[in-house]
C-alpha cells in the first residue's frame, strides 16, 4: 500500500493545474479563443516568442495578426517537468506545432516546429497562471506541399468557435457556460 502525504497530494494537484494551463493555452491558440488565452496568463505577465516580447494584451494583438497567415495550427504537448517552490513553479513543456498556410498562401507558412515552453508560473488568489514565458524554438522544418485534403466526410477542425468542440451534442456551448 502506498501512503500519500497531504503535501504530496497538494503538489500533485498543483502540477495538474499547471499542466492544464499549458493545455488550455494550446486550445486557445488553435481555436483563436483569445478570451480563453487571457485565462492562461496573469495580467502583468510577459511572453517571449520568436519575433515578439511583451505583455498579454500586446501578445494577443500580435498573435491575432500572425495567425491570419494560417488556415490552422495544431499544438501537441509532450513531456512536462514541473518544479514547485511554494506559490511559484518552473514548468518546461516539450511540444510540436504544425502550421498550415491559408489556401493560396505562402509555402513558407506550411511548417512544423519543435519547441519548449519554459514558464514561470505563479499561484495568485488560488489560481496558477503564466507569469513569464520563454517560447523556445528548438527546430523548424518546411512542410510546403505536404498538406492534403481529408479522405472523406466527417467533422473537421476549425480555428474558431465553429470547431466541433464547441458544438458537442449534449455539452453546453461556450456561450452557455
Amino acid at each position: 500500500m502506498v501512503v500519500v502525504t497531504p503535501k504530496q497530494l497538494s503538489e500533485l494537484i498543483d502540477r495538474q493545474q499547471i499542466t492544464e494551463v499549458v493545455f488550455r493555452y494550446c486550445r486557445a491558440v488553435d481555436r483563436r479563443d483569445f478570451d480563453l488565452l487571457r485565462t492562461c496568463y496573469h495580467p502583468d505577465a510577459i511572453d517571449r516568442h520568436t519575433g515578439f516580447t511583451g505583455d498579454i494584451e500586446a501578445y494577443i494583438a500580435w498573435l491575432s495578426e500572425i495567425l491570419r497567415r494560417f488556415a490552422g495550427t495544431h499544438h501537441l504537448i509532450g513531456q512536462q517537468l514541473v518544479e514547485l517552490d511554494g506559490d511559484a513553479a518552473r514548468c518546461e513543456s516539450y511540444g510540436t506545432a504544425t502550421h498550415r498556410a491559408v489556401l493560396g498562401g505562402e509555402p513558407d507558412h506550411d511548417f512544423t516546429t519543435g519547441f519548449r515552453y519554459i514558464d514561470r508560473m505563479e499561484r495568485r488568489s488560488g489560481q496558477w497562471r503564466i507569469a513569464e514565458r520563454l517560447a523556445t524554438r528548438d527546430w523548424t522544418r518546411s512542410d510546403a506541399g505536404l498538406f492534403r485534403h481529408k479522405e472523406g466526410e466527417g467533422p473537421s477542425g476549425h480555428p474558431s468557435s465553429a470547431d466541433p468542440l464547441y458544438r458537442l451534442p449534449g455539452w453546453p456551448s461556450a456561450v452557455e457556460r
